[in-house]
């Protein structure tokens, strides 16, 4: 894996970085960053079965609970594989979400994700997520590019992505609905 990540130009250094904080835990502010773990998997179920969390989607449906054991699972064995991936996001010890970076198999550079619970949208945690997984990235993984994809009815998103720095790139076909592919270039 690492060799096919230095192949397509997304670390400046002979080697993929892993990362890992002393404690496990990257923090913010206001946010805990953690690997997701398997205890996680209830909160999952219920944040992927909310209307409006998945109202972007070109098929705006919930999860069933067996779509997010695999959403968990693979988030998982990304950490294991890479050593690095989306964080499980606590505020004040309560789960609020996930989000951080992927490798990405269909664009160049990293992939930046989010998905917080919607109690918690407006409150500025979306925009301190990103701008640490882009510190993240950049700083203690060595990365080039980051991407963040949006679906064109999702104003919010785009609104963070860029203020955090992200430029619109181009607009692509993503689960067969068009994407507005933005970019992020150290």
């Amino acid at each position: 894996m690492g060799q096919s990540l230095l192949q397509n130009g997304l670390f400046q250094r002979g080697k993929v970085k892993q990362a890992a904080s002393v404690s496990g835990i990257w923090t913010t502010p206001r946010l805990h960053l953690r690997p997701p773990n398997p205890s996680d998997l209830d909160f999952l179920v219920r944040l992927f079965s909310l209307p409006e969390l998945v109202a972007h989607r070109p098929n705006p449906r919930p999860d069933t609970p067996e779509e997010s054991a695999a959403r968990l699972d693979r988030d998982i064995r990304h950490w294991n594989d890479c050593g690095y991936g989306r964080w499980a996001v606590l505020v004040d010890e309560n789960l609020i979400g996930f989000g951080g970076v992927t490798v990405s198999k269909k664009f160049d550079g990293l992939n930046l994700s989010y998905h917080l619970h919607p109690d918690y949208w407006g409150s500025g945690f979306a925009t301190e997520l990103v701008r640490e997984a882009v510190r993240f990235a950049f700083e203690d993984l060595g990365a080039n590019r980051l991407v963040g994809l949006v679906r064109t009815s999702n104003p919010a998103s785009r609104k963070i992505l860029e203020r955090s720095g992200f430029l619109f790139e181009q607009e692509v076909m993503l689960h067969g609905a068009p994407t507005n592919l933005y970019a992020l270039v150290r």
